[in-house]
């Protein structure tokens, strides 16, 4: 470092620059400091009046604080696009780097190698495959045998392919003894055919107890779930034959219908007595949730866990291809054809169509038959692709189908003061679904408040002229993951910038959110305008984890019908007053343009708005260009960009500048800094403000609050890396225009006090507070290029001093000397390295 700067010498001598061009930025404004020098000398000279001087010097003071207000209003330009909802401009930058986060997480959701628009139900509704026939509709509530006895056939069938799930020993023996099991799991978990097994089981031994079952007559019947557990226990205290000693009873009850009760302990107690005193057994199935706790928390209830996924497709596998390897003797024996399956099961093409983690046994035999098929050539590939898809979507409709048929079917209160009851709880289910389709990968808390507030939507569209009752203690988590098919999974929570631990709620299976939307965008037409007033009300959330998935979903649901998104979603939130509300609309025109059947549109959309829109509409133009995928090309991107942001005097230029350094992190950076390098030689001050504003927010941008979904990026592991830092560690040939950029704001007079301190945060990062290497790879490839010159060392060697010199945050000798060596190359460090270790 110089000597005379030891002592903190004027910082003019590190401000020394070589004469501008007058074409450049910064080169008018020298020119005319220049003539305006010269004329005052020559009148001071002529022997001016002293009035004349005043006056020049009145100028001059002028031209003074004109210089600052160009400075400031730089400065200006260079804060953050969301400073003006977050209050400060810290507080948007995390914001920022949150929401960017959240997308690249929520867009996995719905990127499972498929086109989302496949599900448009032309899968498979059924078919034939050899001697077996498939239905592949979801079944329909109440369209199975309310009831009689079980046939044998099915019991026996049953004892060939049933799937133990974990515990069923204990389900057994708790059966045995206690004589009434009441059975909780959800809906298509295998549950009824897990009771029909374990009365199968307990009455064979009753009967006979050396395991032997009797040749003619059932010993398993279904009761009439309308009678209830009081009208069974009634029954078997009669004399009807059909309640002959060792008959196992399964009752299944549904308690989502409005006014629906669950048996109290008294019940349930008398029905145990009358099951004893007839030395029968009796299974209640519920499903879990909040009505069913009482009876699964009392001295019956137990829960019955899902049948293992593998197991129970190999079951499967089994006995379709036994039947076939009987009838053709000559061809391929069991185990090669079952193996032969398994293997084409595993396929990435066919584990991507299924989409589903774990198979319920309806699912298990369907993708059997599938396999099956297609091995004995009856299904063809496409088709067996096609039914692999229509697993999720069959979840779906299953999950929708119907779910307000019995409240709309009962009348209102008569007085109209409580309105029907239980709509609360029969929507919240379904809330909770749609809840985890949009948000799914947040926390547990986030999904399940925005599942309320969207039970409250459904409850007011449903029955408008009544104030729907609000449960406050209805929850339980564990239903709603096991209604929803739903995972917990530790997590980290983004908070203020801050990562904390956290449940994080995931769908178990890729397939799922895309179907969720897709049934009720499709299917379920009047249940569109409580979710889009639900989505609306999410654009507002403050946290991104929410906001930003909300974006992502809402994208996907304009998709399926463009025409309702545009004038439900994106126009009302492209014209808001907040911009968080904007970007809300920009990122759902961005996930509508990558689908290719949209993009032309969105590209049509956002080019108009960036010619001929209001502001907002350019603003959220701006930030919609900024994602790379709002128009055809790099070029067109940047020509709108460069029109929003030099219109009306830059009142735009921050957001405009902004997006500009966001299409710096994909692939075609070294185009966008040749543009940015062309705007700063523009013979037009906007654009030279254009280029230097972009350069400076460059400098100030770290990788996380521009990283798009590029997965094989290499700025992935840099996240909290200064952008220009981490472009120069990982992409050698855009340092040399980075550093041209760089050195025209720092040498530019409106812009260089915001670019020195934006090259002293650069400096600052090159390690972290605990002494560990950051940033320092990318500040040895950039620095020498950037004091390739005399003057730049000596402004070099200025701000070094000055941040050694702070009072509050003082830079460690060692760490300025280690920077100054990164910024001089060897061949330069004779005599400087002389003189600094003399005077340093």
């Amino acid at each position: 470092m110089a000597d005379e700067q030891q002592a903190g010498g004027p910082p003019e001598r590190a401000a020394e620059k070589p004469a501008a061009d007058p074409g450049s930025p910064g080169g008018d404004e020298k020119a005319r400091d220049d003539r305006a020098r010269g004329d005052e000398g020559k009148r001071d000279g002529d022997g001016g009046s002293a009035e004349g001087s005043d006056a020049e010097k009145e100028r001059e003071r002028e031209r003074e604080r004109e210089r600052e207000r160009a400075a400031g209003r730089f400065k200006e330009y260079t804060r953050d696009p969301l400073a003006e909802e977050q209050g400060d401009d810290g507080a948007g930058a995390t914001d920022l780097a949150a929401a960017s986060r959240a997308r690249r997480s929520t867009r996995m959701l719905f990127d499972t190698g498929r086109d989302l628009n496949s599900f448009d139900r032309s899968y498979i509704q059924s078919a034939h495959i050899g001697d077996i026939h498939l239905r592949m509709g979801a079944p329909r509530s109440g369209a199975g045998i309310r009831g009689g006895p079980v046939p044998n056939e099915e019991l026996s069938r049953l004892r060939r392919v049933h799937v133990e799930p974990k515990g069923y020993l204990l389900l057994r023996n708790a059966l045995s003894a206690r004589r009434l099991l009441v059975l909780g799991a959800a809906p298509g978990t295998g549950r009824t055919s897990t009771a029909l097994s374990l009365l199968d089981e307990v009455t064979t031994l009753a009967v006979d107890g050396n395991g032997a079952r009797p040749e003619s007559g059932s010993r398993v019947r279904r009761v009439d779930p309308d009678g209830g557990v009081r009208q069974l226990a009634d029954s078997l205290g009669g004399e009807a034959g059909e309640n002959e000693p060792g008959t196992g009873y399964l009752l299944e009850l549904s308690l989502t219908r409005p006014g629906a009760l669950p048996p109290d302990a008294m019940d349930l107690d008398g029905l145990a007595a009358a099951l004893d005193r007839c030395t029968s057994f009796a299974v209640i199935v519920v499903a879990v949730g909040s009505a069913a706790n009482p009876l699964l928390t009392g001295r019956y209830g137990m829960l019955c866990p899902p049948a293992p996924t593998e197991e129970l497709l190999t079951t499967r596998l089994e006995e379709q291809l036994e039947n076939h390897a009987a009838a053709t003797p000559d061809g391929p024996g069991p185990a090669e054809l079952l193996a032969s399956a398994e293997e084409l099961a595993d396929r990435p093409e066919v584990r991507d169509a299924v989409g589903l983690t774990d198979l319920r046994p309806a699912e298990a035999e369907l993708l059997a038959s599938l396999l099956a098929g297609h091995l004995l050539g009856d299904v063809s590939y496409e088709e067996l692709l096609a039914g692999c898809r229509s697993l999720a979507a069959g979840q779906a409709q299953e999950w929708f189908a119907g779910v307000d048929r019995a409240l709309t079917a009962a009348p209102a209160d008569a007085e109209g003061s409580a309105g029907r009851p239980g709509t609360a709880a029969l929507f919240h289910p379904v809330a909770f679904r749609i809840a985890l389709a949009v948000l799914g990968g947040a926390s547990h808390s986030a999904v399940a408040a925005a599942a309320h507030l969207l039970t409250w939507e459904l409850s007011v569209q449903s029955d408008p002229d009544n104030t729907p009752a609000r449960p406050l203690f209805c929850d339980d988590p564990e239903s709603d993951l096991a209604l929803s098919r739903a995972v917990l999974t530790d997590g980290r929570v983004e908070v203020a910038g801050t990562e904390v631990p956290g449940r994080l709620i995931w769908y178990r299976g890729p397939a799922l959110p895309a179907a969720v939307l897709t049934e009720i965008w499709e299917r379920h037409f009047p249940v569109r305008a409580p979710v889009v007033r639900w989505l609306r009300l999410l654009a507002d959330d403050p946290r991104p984890q929410v906001w930003m998935r909300a974006a992502v979903a809402a994208g996907e649901l304009s998709v399926r019908d463009f025409d309702h998104g545009y004038a439900e979603l994106i126009r009302p939130l492209a014209e808001a007053a907040t911009p968080r509300r904007r970007v809300f609309a920009a990122t759902t025109m961005d996930q509508a343009a990558g689908h290719a059947s949209h993009r032309k549109a969105v590209c049509k959309l956002v080019d108009d708005w960036s010619r001929y829109g209001t502001k907002s509409l350019r603003w959220t133009a701006a930030m919609a260009l900024g994602y790379g995928n709002a128009a055809t090309t790099t070029d067109d991107t940047l020509d709108a960009l460069a029109r929003i942001g030099v219109r009306d005097d830059g009142e735009q230029l921050a957001v405009a500048s902004f997006n500009v350094v966001r299409l710096l992190a994909l692939p075609d950076s070294a185009q966008v800094l040749r543009r940015m390098a062309g705007w700063t030689h523009h013979k037009r001050e906007e654009y030279q403000d254009l280029g230097l504003v972009t350069t400076v927010r460059l400098a100030l941008t770290r990788v996380d609050e521009v990283l798009d979904d590029e997965p094989g990026s290499p700025l992935g592991d840099r996240g909290d890396w200064p952008l220009p830092l981490a472009l120069a560690a990982t992409r050698p040939e855009l340092v040399g225009p980075m550093a041209d950029l760089m050195w025209t704001a720092l040498n530019t007079p409106r812009s260089k006090d915001v670019a020195m301190d934006a090259l002293e945060s650069l400096l600052r990062s090159a390690v972290r507070k605990d002494g560990a290497e950051w940033t320092r790879p990318g500040l040895a490839a950039l620095l020498p290029a950037l004091a390739a010159a005399e003057h730049d060392r000596r402004r070099l060697d200025w701000l070094l001093r000055r941040m050694m010199n702070d009072p509050e945050n003082p830079l460690p000798d060692a760490q300025a000397r280690s920077l100054w060596w990164l910024a001089v190359p060897p061949r330069d460090r004779t005599g400087e390295m002389d003189e600094e270790e003399t005077h340093g």
